[in-house]
């Protein structure tokens, strides 16, 4: 506009699973449905922020879980990727017993601090696999170190973009009253 241009229109140009976003089911399952078609209300709600002691490139597993779990969503701070900035290889993943566990404590939604539930060196995606049997919804690559364990509200609604396997959210925590 400093030029006499009427407007400012920017570009962006990235792939769907940068920073904080939400894994679709076709990003890991033949005929799962993309992200233009999951229900909202996996990523709106009652949510639980709880710390994971583990080392990096370690899995996380129900026995490192030590707060009972209290809401349908739980956002898992595994410290192991402390710089959105830099991509370690060697970031903590999750077990797949640990999210059979919280689906069967009704947890509907897990969310992570690393770029992936499954190690970066996996091919077989044990993790994301047992979502996708288990019908939950995943948020990877969210930024925790600041936030203190707890019950929160989520909001971390995904783009409705038609087809795609991820789409980036705005993850928001509110207080609860």
């Amino acid at each position: 506009m400093r030029r006499g241009d009427e407007i400012t229109l920017s570009t962006l140009r990235a792939t769907v699973h940068l920073g904080a976003h939400a894994d679709a089911p076709s990003h890991y399952g033949a005929d799962a449905p993309a992200i233009d078609a999951r229900g909202l209300d996996y990523y709106l709600g009652r949510c639980q922020v709880i710390r994971v002691p583990v080392p990096r490139g370690s899995l996380v597993t129900p026995e490192v879980v030590a707060a009972p779990i209290t809401a349908p969503r739980v956002l898992l701070d595994t410290g192991t990727h402390p710089d959105p900035e830099l991509f370690p290889e060697d970031f903590a993943a999750l077990a797949p017993e640990l999210v059979t566990w919280l689906h069967r404590q009704g947890v509907r939604l897990v969310g992570i601090d690393t770029p992936s539930v499954d190690p970066f060196s996996s091919k077989e995606l044990p993790a994301h696999k047992t979502f996708l049997r288990h019908d939950m919804a995943i948020l990877e690559g969210l930024v925790l170190k600041d936030v203190p364990e707890g019950v929160y509200e989520l909001i971390a609604l995904p783009l409705r973009l038609v087809g795609f396997d991820a789409s980036p959210v705005r993850a928001v925590l509110r207080t609860l009253p």
